[in-house]
């Protein structure tokens, strides 16, 4: 076979291309592979306590017990089984809605809160500097309670102030006085999953400023290097786009030097920063999506989780009973129930939104949020479960080789999107590993293994 090109002269070409796919692994390398959690419950850092996570569930369930006793209530709440607002959609009627239901129940009874942030910013305000000394070090204390009994979230942090020059010296105070706290109290621990959130980024210098500050602390308080991950908050007009007119995204990726875990898209700061109305602030404005997608452009396949904004119109009940054992009046009741259904209605929109949007995880504010939080990802998961099983498990059965299911053509780059479906429904709770086994045709350890690779891998030399 007659060739021109030899290994000797091709190898600079080869070397040079091997360095840049090198370099290109290791700025894009793909999911981790680890658990990412389905919201983020903010609290103000004055409020918070070992046992707040338990609490919530507690009120999320009396929310739920209140106006949506069983199945069929919560799915007319919802307006999906025949409801004012879809009359004739039916999709939820019988043994899904029944399912779903149960879930969040027993999703709010064990597990309720997935991630907690300890708020020092928007949900804590300006306050004295004693005062928020104080708060910082009674928070660091309740986490590290909450360590040693075992109530704290399975994703915890805190959100920081941002570092502008009115705030700077504010903001690294208190995340020298909270981390510093939680280590002598904990024994030199940090809980699983623990981060710091960055507000109000504009510029990269800003999350290279934490990145170094955590250098420090690590140093200073025997952490092991690496130890602290931060959160970058996207809600500037700035942070997608900077003065020169560049995407500013991967700069401040860039410069959090790998300690940057995920990015959180800020909903209202964002859209008063491109001068829309408080009346037009939103979810679902195509401002917000458009910022959205230009993370999801910036941060694919680097590793770091996306999660949407939230819903700020409270399921909050009008009418309280009075002190003293006076019961509400039924039309008192009845606008109670429709206050929260509405408010449940919205909040469940804008989770299916952001979850048909590639955002899987979202910001939730109130107790009573918990349960249309988990009835959206549920039904989410649920309602394209056939479907995604059947895919899987043709395209598993056929290896390597595209498959025609249905409509759908399937290659060998969605075996890991697939795969992804599964092990995200399985984390949250939508279905069980034994209904993953069963539906996808895939072993234990090939389900652990979180890589479609191996699994190919496998198949091949049975």
């Amino acid at each position: 076979m007659k060739t021109s090109l030899t290994t000797e002269t091709t190898r600079d070409i080869t070397a040079r291309l091997e360095q840049a796919n090198t370099d290109f692994a290791r700025i894009y390398p793909g999911e981790t592979g680890r658990r990412q959690p389905v919201h983020t419950v903010y609290g103000g850092a004055h409020l918070f306590k070992s046992d707040t996570p338990g609490r919530l569930g507690s009120l999320a369930l009396r929310a739920l017990e209140t106006f949506a006793p069983d199945a069929d209530a919560f799915a007319r709440a919802l307006a999906l089984t025949g409801g004012e607002e879809s009359p004739d959609d039916e999709q939820f009627t019988g043994a899904l809605a029944r399912t779903i239901y149960e879930r969040v129940r027993e999703k709010l009874d064990r597990e309720p809160v997935e991630d907690f942030r300890i708020d020092f910013e928007d949900g804590y305000g300006n306050r004295p500097d004693a005062e928020e000394d104080a708060h910082a070090e009674a928070a660091a204390r309740e986490v590290a309670r909450g360590l040693e009994s075992g109530t704290l979230s399975p994703f915890i942090g805190i959100r920081i102030k941002p570092f502008t020059e009115e705030l700077r010296a504010r903001s690294l105070r208190t995340l020298d006085i909270f981390v510093s706290t939680l280590a002598a109290e904990a024994g030199g621990r940090l809980p699983p999953n623990f981060v710091v959130t960055l507000p109000k980024i504009t510029i990269p210098e800003q999350t290279a400023a934490l990145a170094h500050v955590f250098d420090l602390l690590e140093t200073q308080l025997g952490l092991a290097a690496g130890t602290l991950k931060m959160e970058m908050m996207i809600e500037t007009t700035q942070s997608i786009i900077n003065h020169d007119g560049r995407v500013n995204l991967p700069l401040l990726l860039a410069a959090a030097r790998g300690r940057c875990t995920a990015a959180h898209f800020g909903t209202y700061d964002y859209t008063a920063s491109c001068n829309i109305t408080a009346a037009h602030q939103h979810m679902t404005h195509p401002s917000c999506d458009f910022a959205k997608h230009m993370m999801q452009v910036s941060f694919a396949g680097t590793g770091v989780w996306l999660s949407d904004g939230a819903t700020n119109i409270m399921p909050v009940a009008p009418h309280r009973a009075a002190a003293g054992g006076a019961t509400l009046t039924a039309a008192q009741e009845g606008e109670n129930r429709r206050t929260v259904h509405r408010a449940w209605r919205i909040h469940y929109g804008h989770v299916l939104h952001s979850l048909t949007g590639g955002f899987y995880q979202g910001w939730d504010l109130h107790p009573a949020q918990l349960p249309t939080r988990y009835a959206a990802v549920y039904a989410f998961f649920l309602q394209s479960l056939d479907a995604a099983s059947e895919r899987l498990r043709n395209f598993v059965e056929k290896a390597a080789k595209a498959t025609l299911v249905g409509d759908v053509f399937d290659d060998a780059a969605t075996g890991q999107g697939l795969l992804n479906y599964f092990l995200r429904a399985i984390n949250c709770g939508a279905i069980t590993e034994e209904e993953a086994l069963q539906r996808s045709s895939l072993t234990l350890p090939e389900l652990r293994s979180g890589s479609f690779v191996k699994i190919l891998d496998s198949r091949k030399n049975l």
